[in-house]
């Protein structure tokens, strides 16, 4: 039988594979660095089923969130049915399905108003609009590239991603107020929001300015970052509409359930929730 080992020159392969899939930048760089970390902890010997389980059961040792440890097992079932290596497949953990997210991470409406204003009064004004633009329209991080003078003229952008293209609608005052910024840093056409070379924002530029923020806005660091902003787009929208499935199309969603992740409640709002109940005489 063939020793199986994990190499740089395997894994450059898989992740020219995961290109070719048209997989998101994002996506490949997670799924390289997870497997990574799990030739390190291999140290050399070779991949077995056996192995695979015992680094599932060492992840779990460390106290890593039963999520995290999720992902990684995706990344390297996902490189080992690139290789033909099935037989060293490890089952997830299994979850129940969670009925409210944790307040620590939970951006509330006067939050996000607070880091818009203190970016406004940090002379950071490119960084307020660029969280707005978020915000308000619900795109990801790595779409904000989707946001040109073209878009700002028609209102509306069609974002590709995995080989689907869905069209978002940009509020006429958010287009407004792009124009403006637009006719000021004399772009003419393309992107709207650059780096000082000219280069489209990366996604770690976007988060190290927002980290930066939230220490000046004394918002917790736990809640200040890129998805966020997307998060209360979702539960915004949600109140307002009711409709989940075109909550759903908005956000580029394939299933309903991915989209019910977004619309948790907080630990304390759920305890509220059940209180309300009138259960306990």
């Amino acid at each position: 039988m063939k020793i199986r080992t994990i190499t740089p020159k395997l894994i450059t392969a898989y992740a020219r594979s995961l290109q070719q899939e048209e997989r998101a930048a994002a996506t490949i760089e997670k799924y390289t660095q997870d497997i990574r970390s799990f030739a390190v902890w291999l140290d050399g010997r070779p991949v077995t089923k056996e192995r695979s389980a015992e680094w599932k059961e060492y992840m779990f040792s460390q106290d890593l969130a039963p999520a995290t440890i999720n992902a990684k097992i995706s990344a390297i079932n996902s490189l080992f049915d690139f290789l033909g290596w099935e037989d060293c497949r490890v089952k997830s953990l299994k979850l129940q399905r969670k009925t409210f997210r944790e307040a620590s991470r939970d951006l509330t409406a006067e939050e996000y108003r607070r880091l818009l204003n203190t970016a406004s009064a940090s002379g950071e004004g490119w960084l307020k609009l660029l969280m707005e633009t978020i915000c308000s329209s619900g795109i990801r991080v790595s779409e904000v590239k989707y946001i040109t003078i073209e878009a700002v003229r028609t209102g509306r952008t069609d974002i590709s991603l995995k080989g689907k293209i869905r069209t978002i609608i940009l509020p006429e005052k958010l287009c407004r107020k792009l124009r403006k910024y637009a006719k000021q840093q004399k772009i003419v056409s393309g992107e709207i929001f650059l780096s000082r070379d000219g280069k489209s924002l990366s996604r770690n530029q976007i988060w190290r300015k927002m980290k930066m923020l939230c220490r000046k806005a004394g918002v917790e660091c736990s809640k200040v970052f890129p998805h966020n902003l997307r998060h209360l787009f979702a539960t915004t929208f949600y109140q307002v509409t009711r409709d989940i499935v075109k909550l759903a199309d908005v956000l580029g969603h394939s299933s309903v359930n991915t989209t019910r992740i977004y619309l948790l409640t907080t630990g304390a709002e759920h305890a509220r929730q059940m209180d309300r109940l009138g259960l306990i005489s």
